[in-house]
């Protein structure tokens, strides 16, 4: 659905590849800004974004549309980067906290819904398999304020 196909004041819904697209990299945009979520990000694991946005875009449109295209573990990419740093349950509120902001910032329904539910499942697994904890997202306050939660965001990469 593009937004010319919405009524007035109707949020669209992550049903196409362009919408994963620009959720990503919102959302990524957001992480490289973070303090506490950008240090694991670039002094730890070290990530290429110009490889890892396109194998996250594929993620996401395998879980949100079904499509083909991802292949691979994402419990062994974290478990290299808590066998280099320790993760922390404070970085798994985080990044939570900003990617339901990320999606509530634009879109809204069952596939931002479940992009959501899925987030939740990514997070009790690792914190699971890698802390043997139990995570569950926080409903409180969000520590700190991102970009997107001042209105500063932009449609686009």
């Amino acid at each position: 659905m593009t937004p010319t196909d919405l009524g007035a004041g109707q949020t669209p819904d992550l049903d196409s590849r362009v919408d994963i697209h620009d959720l990503v990299v919102s959302f990524y945009r957001e992480i490289v800004f973070d303090e506490l979520l950008e240090p694991i990000f670039a002094k730890v694991a070290e990530v290429d974004w110009a490889l890892h946005i396109p194998k996250l875009i594929d993620y996401w449109c395998r879980v949100l549309l079904r499509q083909p295209g991802y292949g691979g573990s994402i419990l062994e990419a974290h478990q290299h980067v808590h066998d280099l740093e320790p993760l922390r349950i404070e970085h798994f509120d985080r990044w939570y906290a900003l990617w339901v902001e990320s999606i509530d910032a634009r879109w809204a329904g069952p596939a931002a819904d479940l992009a959501k539910e899925h987030a939740t499942r990514i997070g009790k697994t690792l914190a699971r398999h890698l802390m043997d904890v139990t995570w569950t997202p926080s409903t409180e306050s969000k520590p700190g304020r991102s970009r997107l939660a001042d209105g500063e965001h932009t449609r686009g990469p």
